[in-house]
């Protein structure tokens, strides 16, 4: 499934990694200007539209009475007065810390040993799972408004 193009034009980068920055910033125990460098970075990339791909299957599983425009307009609604706002920070579970690890190894600050288990079937598949429960968040995050 892919996004609709607007929803890249609402959730953009920064905001996509204002609402990611506090739950990074906290399970690296560092500030949240050098995780916003970090995620800002990584989501320069691929891994952007992977994650918007992932809120967005989330947002239509979750909300079976709204539209897809219904759902571009509640995105719209949420981030109309506080883009930027910063996301709430997320209780990590497994899938989340893969999710993590898929950051840390874009960004370069993963250690050999996080690659090679990433590279393998059962990392891969973690990976997967990773990416699909940081989209849930985000897409909690995108939609939580009015």
């Amino acid at each position: 499934m892919s996004y609709p193009p607007r929803l890249a034009h609402l959730a953009t980068r920064a905001v996509v990694v204002a609402k990611l920055v506090p739950t990074y910033a906290r399970a690296h125990h560092i500030d949240e200007e050098e995780a916003a460098q970090r995620l800002s970075s990584v989501l320069s990339g691929r891994m952007l539209p992977s994650l918007l791909d992932a809120a967005w299957a989330a947002m239509r599983g979750k909300s079976k009475r709204l539209t897809d425009d219904g759902l571009l307009e509640k995105v719209a609604t949420t981030l109309s007065e506080r883009p930027l706002r910063p996301g709430r920070v997320a209780a990590l579970n497994p899938a989340w810390s893969a999710f993590l690890i898929l950051v840390d190894l874009e960004v370069g600050t993963a250690s050999d040993a996080a690659r090679r288990v990433m590279e393998t079937d059962e990392g891969r598949r973690r990976g997967e799972e990773g990416l699909a429960e940081a989209g849930r968040f985000l897409a909690a995050e995108l939609t939580r408004g009015k």
